[in-house]
């Protein structure tokens, strides 16, 4: 267990949610799998996962849309139980993850689903990547996906979901580049042999590096912070950047020490409670369907993926 781990916070982290207790006693508790696996199970009976998965109707959706409303829709509803950590073979869920892949883009690789795929946006398609990668669905459209994204790469190697939108965006934005940096990580991990992965693991270089240029949250060319809520912690964060999103892809991927990093990391530090916690500082407008955490309490789900980020940094 890292010191950042005071003995104080392991058991307020293991009184919550079975979502936080399983991964904390994976990833700051280093217990066997057998038993954060058995805790794992739990979310698909009690707590969060539970009282998300109790409100998919009948038609397998969320929220009465595949990508709207936000955030009910069976896309938002999906990416959190893909945070919450559901079993990946829970057939409910693999349904749903089926389901909006269908409706989104098309049932099979045709000249229909390549003209959706061309035309939808970079976020979605790394959602939606996402979500096929880790609840198992593998057949000839999941390649497209992969190929899309790597093709839609701009000239200074990340994202930028507007592309070909007029105004044409000159920059790659923060936001889509960490939708398509999970979708592809997803897929790396739940596909360990394949012609695309070298391709793959080069975007993910070169998109990390753009994200370096720009020391998590600041302009290359003036220093100045790009956007003041990328210095908030949030959750859900839904399709936005923050700070503690890109460190924790930087932590996932057991990422090599950069000094351009330094900024981020001291600035996590800086939103530390004295008590040892972190807070959830802002929410995104939109309809939920309930609230896992309140604004300005103590957050379980922003001290679980804190600390996983100082437990690689410190390290």
């Amino acid at each position: 267990m890292s010191a950042t781990v005071t003995k104080e916070l392991m058991p307020w982290l293991l009184a919550g949610d079975p979502a936080i207790r399983w991964q904390a006693m994976r990833d700051l508790q280093g217990a066997p799998k057998k038993r954060w696996h058995a805790e794992r199970l739990r979310t698909v009976s009690e707590g969060w996962g539970a009282r998300l998965l109790s409100l998919q109707a009948p038609d397998g959706c969320w929220g009465g849309g595949i990508y709207s409303p936000k955030w009910t829709s069976t896309t938002y509803s999906m990416l959190t139980l893909r945070a919450i950590g559901i079993p990946p073979d829970h057939h409910p869920a693999q349904q749903a993850a089926a389901l909006v892949l269908d409706k989104q883009l098309g049932p099979t690789r045709d000249e229909a689903f390549m003209r959706n795929l061309a035309a939808c946006d970079s976020c979605i398609v790394g959602m939606d990547l996402s979500l096929a990668a880790y609840f198992g669905i593998r057949d000839a459209r999941i390649d497209a996906m992969v190929e899309n994204l790597l093709a839609e790469m701009m000239h200074d190697g990340a994202w930028n979901c507007r592309r070909h939108r007029r105004p044409l965006p000159h920059h790659s934005s923060l936001h889509t580049t960490f939708n398509v940096l999970e979708g592809l990580r997803d897929w790396l991990e739940s596909t360990p042999k394949h012609a695309l992965r070298t391709d793959v693991l080069n975007a993910e270089k070169s998109a990390l590096e753009f994200v370096l240029q720009h020391r998590l949250f600041k302009s290359d060319k003036t220093g100045n912070i790009i956007n003041d809520k990328f210095t908030m912690l949030s959750w859900p964060h839904h399709w936005h950047y923050d700070v503690l999103r890109g460190l924790a892809y930087f932590a996932r991927v057991d990422a090599p020490h950069d000094e351009r990093l330094e900024d981020g990391i001291a600035l996590l530090y800086s939103r530390r409670r004295a008590d040892g916690m972190w807070t959830v500082q802002h929410k995104y407008t939109g309809r939920t369907f309930f609230d896992m955490e309140k604004v300005g309490g103590p957050s379980r789900w922003n001290t679980l993926r804190s600390l996983r980020v100082l437990r690689w940094w410190e390290r």
